[in-house]
This record gives C-alpha cells, sequence and structure tokens, in this order.
C-alpha cells in the first residue's frame, strides 16, 4: 500500500511517500526557518503564502524520489489538525484536490497522532501498548497507546509547551529562533548545576507540567545578573535544559508506573534534544522500561509521519470525503 502524506500544519512544507506504513520511499521537507528567524518566531500568514508557493514543488518532488505516480498511490492523507488555521488549508486543498482528480482515498491525519507514530519508520518499533510523550514547540503531552486510534491523554503542560519555553529563553538570551539546538549545543559546554532553577509540580498525585515560572525564573535571572556570555552562557543553558529534562522525564516514568507500561516512545521536535534523550534513557533502564526514540530527523514535522498515521488509519476503515475541513485545535 502507497501513501501520500503532506504536511503543513505550521513552518515546514512536507510531503512522502510511504510503503506499507513501515518504509519512507520518500521525505521532502521545505523548510521555513530562516523567513521567521528574523522575527523569532512563526507568522502565520507569512507561513501561509509561503506554503502555497512550496507545496506542489514539494510533493512533485517526493513522488519522484519514491519513483511513484499518482496514479499508482493508494491513498492520500493530509494534516487537518491541530495548527495553524491558513497554514492547514493549503494542505487540506492540495490534497482535496489530488484525491477529487485521481479518485483516490482521502484520510484526514491527526498531527500529535503522526508525531506518534513517527517511530513506525523505525526498523525496531513498538506494537501498542505503549506511552508516548509528545514534546515540541505546540505541544507537551503525554499519552497512553492501547491499540492504533485509540489515545488517552495521562497529562500535559498547563502553560507552555517545553519547546516554546526553549524558544522564549533563547530570545531573551539573544540566541536564534529555532531555540532547541543552540541551548542544547551551549549546554554540553556547561554545567548543569550551576544555577537551581526550579521543578513545577511536583506532586505525584498529577502528571502535569508546568514552563512558565521556569521561564520566569530565567528572566529574573537575567535581570538581576545580566546575560551571560561565554562558560557563564554554556551553564545558565545547561540549567535550564536540565530543568527541562528533569521535570519531563520524572513525570513520564511517574506515568509510565501509574500505567504499568513497559514500553515508552519519546517524539515531538524537542525529543531530538541530547539531554532528553540521555536523561530519559538513564531513567527507562533504571524502571525497566523500553525506550523508543525515533532518528532526529523524524522528531520535527515531516510528511512521512503523516504518510504513516494515515496508512494506519485507513487500515482502520477511516476515510474523508470533500467537506474535510481544517481544524486548528483537533484534539488526540
Amino acid at each position: 500500500m502507497l501513501c501520500l502524506g503532506i504536511e503543513t500544519s505550521c513552518d515546514e512544507t512536507a510531503a512522502a511517500v510511504v510503503r506499507d506504513g513501515r518504509v519512507a520511499l520518500s521525505d521532502v521537507v521545505s523548510t521555513q526557518i530562516d523567513i521567521h528567524r528574523r522575527w523569532g518566531g512563526v507568522i502565520p500568514e507569512l507561513a501561509s503564502r509561503n506554503h502555497v508557493i512550496q507545496v506542489m514543488p514539494v510533493i512533485d518532488e517526493a513522488l519522484t524520489r519514491a519513483q511513484v505516480t499518482l496514479d499508482q498511490l493508494d491513498v492520500i492523507a493530509v494534516t487537518s489538525g491541530p495548527g495553524l488555521q491558513g497554514a492547514l488549508l493549503v494542505g487540506l486543498q492540495v490534497a482535496k484536490s489530488l484525491a477529487l482528480a485521481t479518485g483516490k482515498p482521502l484520510v484526514g491525519v491527526n498531527h500529535l497522532e503522526g508525531h506518534l507514530l513517527a517511530i513506525r519508520l523505525a526498523a525496531d518499533a513498538p506494537e501498542p501498548p505503549f506511552l508516548g510523550l509528545v514534546v515540541s514547540g505546540g505541544h507537551t503531552t503525554l499519552y497512553e497507546v492501547p491499540a492504533f486510534g485509540t489515545y488517552k491523554k495521562l497529562g500535559t503542560t498547563r502553560d507552555d509547551a517545553a519547546g516554546e519555553a526553549y524558544d522564549k529563553v533563547a530570545r531573551l538570551l539573544g540566541l536564534p529562533y529555532p531555540g532547541g539546538q543552540p541551548i542544547d549545543e551551549l549546554a554540553q559546554k556547561g554545567d548543569p548545576k550551576a544555577i537551581a532553577f526550579p521543578r513545577a509540580l511536583k506532586s505525584h498525585e498529577v502528571l502535569d507540567w508546568s514552563f512558565s515560572g521556569l521561564k520566569t525564573s530565567v528572566l529574573h535571572h537575567v535581570q538581576t545578573h545580566g546575560v551571560p556570555t561565554g562558560q557563564g552562557l554554556a551553564d545558565l543553558c545547561a540549567s535550564f535544559q536540565e530543568a527541562v529534562a528533569d521535570a519531563l522525564t520524572k513525570k513520564v516514568m511517574l506515568g509510565a508506573k501509574k500505567a504499568g507500561a513497559k514500553q515508552l516512545v519519546l517524539c515531538g521536535g524537542v525529543a531530538a534534544n541530547s539531554r532528553l534523550r540521555g536523561l530519559a534513557q538513564e531513567r527507562a533502564d533504571a524502571a525497566g522500561v523500553r525506550l523508543y526514540l525515533p532518528p532526529k530527523r523524524l522528531c520535527t514535522d515531516n510528511g512521512a509521519m503523516i504518510a504513516v498515521a494515515g496508512a494506519e488509519a485507513f487500515k482502520r476503515g477511516v476515510r474523508a470525503d470533500l467537506s474535510l475541513n481544517a481544524d486548528p485545535s483537533w484534539r488526540l
């Protein structure tokens, strides 16, 4: 089964062809980082306009690399939420047009389900049941996955997502957008114990997170001591990163214990963070939980994960018609 996946939920225009929901024959991503970097974040109108320009060339390239024609496809999958309304509509209109023109079935995919199922593209992928932590610029949520298509939210952020906190702290420190990679690179040279930043919601009764207090603590530190340079900057980044990774992994392992889970998937853009990956592995090993980490290229938004989720939904009998619309706040 050949599935074309189209992703335009935020600032990445992406398309991929996946075979049998497990093998990516192509995976093409056109990033808009350079466009939005000068503003320190994604400008929705600019994102939508760039998707209009890029979406057809990206789809054409995905088909070419896969050596597949539209007629050979079995299904077309597209992200229909959550995300930016205008950005989502670009991918949706193209997907519906292609489905109408070719007579191929159409499936709308939840972007978060795409992240959770990206691990299916790894050679060694888990079968349900497992826990999945989706951690990105817009989402920080822990799900229980008893079966594909069935998702139970165990915990989520009450304010900023982890990736959002990274971006805001990076802007505060004068580091480039997006903030995850520059903070991670500096943190690897710093002392994670240099500054005692807080961890919110420590209670074992809740599996939620809060990162707004951490962000404010970094702000107060900078207001008191100024923006550091050299080793001081590295130490601050390491201390901030340790606070995020520590909070995330403690709650995830608590969730695994409560749910009796023996398999855990980390996914989403922040899952590419070196400290989060390392600390999650340490704590998973100690708890007897098997950790699955997608390759870093599959952590960020891509079309392959949408094709995987679309293929799984198609096998379950999910179909969409031309009334399919964008749902910017679609919950999984």
